[in-house]
């Protein structure tokens, strides 16, 4: 094809100024996301809970997945929705149940998703990484709790991840 219609063919095909083919992006370690399971499972075992924590990858696909001996296998399910959730809204799972109240009950039905209280995203050095999220503690601001201080105990690995 030659002329006016040939150029805007090849222009329609050509990649836009400054796309990339591939992509750099942070994938979160498994070494990282087992001490962030562990610490958090710790930090509720603390208070006297028994839990499952799950920790996601930043596509909200389970990495590591601990059930504490007496928490019950509902939990591990629940603890996936959740951090599914957080990954998706990138935001704290609470605080994403407060700014979608609107529709939350209907997301609630998406297969795998799961707004409720417990699940918070991972950042590394500002990119998002993946989730941390607990099910089995009274109440979803004391899973939130312990999910805080799973993170608060890498934080600092957190902060200088390269």
């Amino acid at each position: 094809m030659r002329g006016p219609a040939g150029l805007m063919l090849l222009l329609a095909l050509a990649p836009p100024a400054g796309a990339t083919d591939l992509l750099p992006t942070r994938q979160l370690g498994l070494e990282l996301a087992l001490d962030i399971a562990r610490a958090t499972l710790e930090a509720c075992r603390k208070q006297g809970y028994s839990v499952s924590v799950v920790v996601a990858d930043r596509a909200g696909d389970a990495q590591v997945v601990l059930r504490d001996t007496l928490a019950s296998r509902y939990t591990i399910e629940i603890a996936k929705g959740k951090a599914v959730a957080a990954v998706m809204g990138g935001v704290p799972t609470s605080e994403f149940a407060r700014n979608r109240a609107d529709i939350k009950d209907t997301l609630n039905h998406v297969d795998g998703l799961l707004i409720l209280a417990g699940g918070l995203p991972i950042r590394a050095a500002g990119s998002l990484v993946g989730a941390v999220a607990v099910s089995g503690a009274p109440g979803g601001d004391k899973d939130e709790a312990c999910a805080r201080a799973g993170l608060e105990a890498v934080q600092e690995r957190l902060e200088f991840a390269e």
